[in-house]
């Protein structure tokens, strides 16, 4: 079968505002508009890059007259980024591409609590704003090189979805993100993990873990360290930061030295060796220090 060019619907969005009112983006570039249920039309694409492909059209679900859209030109081997916001229903259009690398774009999602944070998929990643496509920072830390094609924010659980090109699908806590506004000018910021309920059978067929997040105002190597109620080290980790959010995945596992040091605090303390010959962090809170930054991780 070969691909389908001119007059094909790529994309629809409902304004979840207004019954009727409906998006339409199609693969000979046009963005159209109907506020009658599909009586009639009006084309709010005159002032956008004409020919392309209208990857993704979405209807502003914190404001009825926000519009966004992404074109893509691979198709006609054009590279470049086209993305694009408008605040009158498609009357003007505003590029928002600051910040990210020349690649075909391909989905636009908004957050469902923070009108101020969108969410994209290019043929190169994922990226993140927080302030409403004025500026964005890549969000791919453990993605696969892959080009992703579709987006999915859960409502509930907080996890945003991302559908790869035939590298699997992933999916990332953005509870976090949901509180950039506590970040301001800290060129680090981590955040609470949930707390851990630590399995009886720890170090046999399974190994408990714990992602740690936090956010680094540059691309740098970052020590993350686990410390007692007392102070004492228990563990350390590197890890290669990139600009903007990052995740990483502890083992909850502590070192011999800090074993003994975490004894000494409390006599009362049994820390057998597990089957896979790794100490694991009893039950209690710990401190989670990146920098001068801290947090505490819990462990039930």
């Amino acid at each position: 079968m070969r691909e389908f060019y001119f007059h094909v619907f790529t994309t629809i969005s409902e304004s979840p505002f207004k019954f009727g009112m409906i998006y339409t983006g199609s693969d000979d570039g046009y963005i159209n508009l109907t506020t009658n249920g599909g009586d009639s039309w009006t084309r709010i694409s005159n002032n956008l890059p004409q020919g392309l492909w209208v990857s993704r059209v979405i209807a502003s679900q914190h404001k009825q007259e926000r519009v966004y859209a992404t074109l893509n030109g691979y198709r006609n081997d054009d590279f470049k980024v086209y993305a694009y916001v408008s605040e009158d229903m498609g009357k003007t259009w505003k590029s928002i591409t600051n910040g990210i690398s020349n690649a075909p774009v391909n989905v636009i999602k908004e957050d469902t609590k923070d009108e101020n944070i969108l969410y994209l998929g290019t043929d190169n990643g994922v990226y993140v704003s927080f302030d409403r496509g004025n500026s964005w920072h890549e969000f791919s830390n453990g993605l696969t090189k892959a080009a992703v094609h579709d987006l999915v924010v859960h409502p509930e659980a907080n996890d945003l979805v991302v559908g790869t090109h035939g590298r699997s699908i992933y999916k990332a806590d953005i509870s976090d993100l949901q509180k950039h506004s506590t970040i301001g000018n800290k060129a680090i910021a981590v955040f609470k993990p949930s707390p851990v309920q630590m399995p009886r059978f720890r170090g046999r067929s399974f190994e408990p873990s714990a992602t740690i997040s936090f956010y680094s105002k540059a691309k740098a190597t970052q020590g993350i360290n686990i410390l007692s109620k007392g102070g004492s080290l228990l563990n350390s980790i590197k890890v290669n930061a990139d600009k903007g959010f990052n995740y990483a995945d502890y083992d909850l596992t502590i070192t011999s030295g800090g074993r003994k040091d975490l004894m000494k605090e409390d006599s009362k303390l049994s820390i057998p060796k597990a089957q896979n010959g790794k100490y694991y962090l009893p039950k209690g809170t710990y401190t989670i220090e990146i920098g001068s930054q801290k947090t505490t991780l819990e462990i039930k």
